[in-house]
């Protein structure tokens, strides 16, 4: 599905990413998890093609193409989606007309027709109840007036329509209360399938309470410095991060690295 050697990203001269490895494949939720400012939003930014990150060494493949090379748009017609930690408002576009723009983009890309207006209200209403996605929202501006759940519902209502290969969820566990954390998860839960994958990039353990990952990797320093299973999750829950960073510092240190 995805297979990042070696990457190397920046932006505005500056190094975040410093030798990211790291292969998903189909099925497979993988959390990354890290303390501030290790690279995290980067590397999501980097796999979406944000154009304001340079990448200066490194391959990324996804699904046998060359993702470097595409443009954001054409990664997200290939089966990349982002879900953001800080969703924005697009005031004056409706939900309606912005999700049936993006899904008859993506059926434009694969020499598709576009899909007509019933069949495409079906769909709406199908995908609003994975997250219980309140009608009135769905007809109203992109986010606009949402509070931090709506939007993060919105997001996975998004994603429930576009149907991607592989999900990045950039920190989608911030600012939601217990009720939204758990409608949230449980969307995502509802759209894993073995033939689509996931990244979840958080803070925290409560989220992977409910999205069970496969594998956890930390991420420090710009590179992935640790990597296990879902006990690697509880052990920095109840030791936080300073072992991880002390270890990784000592090493560096002896290589002349730090």
């Amino acid at each position: 599905m995805l297979l990042v050697k070696d990457l190397h990203a920046e932006i505005d001269g500056k190094e975040i990413l410093r030798g990211v490895n790291l292969e998903v494949r189909p099925g497979e939720v993988h959390a990354v998890m890290g303390p501030n400012g290790s690279g995290k939003s980067t590397l999501s930014m980097v796999l979406a093609g944000n154009p304001a990150y340079t990448v200066t060494s490194g391959e990324v493949t996804f699904r046998g193409k060359n993702l470097l090379e595409m443009t954001p748009d054409v990664r997200s017609h290939e089966g990349l989606f982002l879900g953001f930690q800080y969703p924005v408002e697009i005031p004056g576009v409706s939900m309606v007309n912005f999700m049936r723009a993006a899904v008859n983009a993506k059926r434009k890309y694969f020499g598709e027709p576009p899909m007509g207006a019933t069949d495409f209200l079906k769909l709406m209403r199908e995908k609003r109840a994975i997250v219980e996605l309140d009608n009135k929202l769905a007809s109203r501006s992109v986010n606009e007036g949402f509070s931090g759940g709506e939007k993060k519902r919105n997001e996975i209502f998004q994603m429930a329509v576009l149907e991607p290969k592989l999900s990045i969820l950039d920190e989608t566990d911030s600012g939601l209360d217990v009720d939204a954390l758990r409608i949230v998860a449980e969307g995502v839960n509802k759209l894993r399938t073995p033939e689509n994958s996931a990244i979840v990039i958080t803070h925290y353990q409560r989220l992977l309470d409910y999205i069970k990952p496969d594998v956890i990797h930390v991420l420090y320093k710009g590179r992935i410095v640790y990597t296990g299973g879902p006990e690697l999750a509880l052990e920095i829950e109840k030791k936080g991060y300073d072992w991880i960073k002390a270890e990784v510092d000592a090493k560096d240190a002896i290589k002349g690295e730090a």
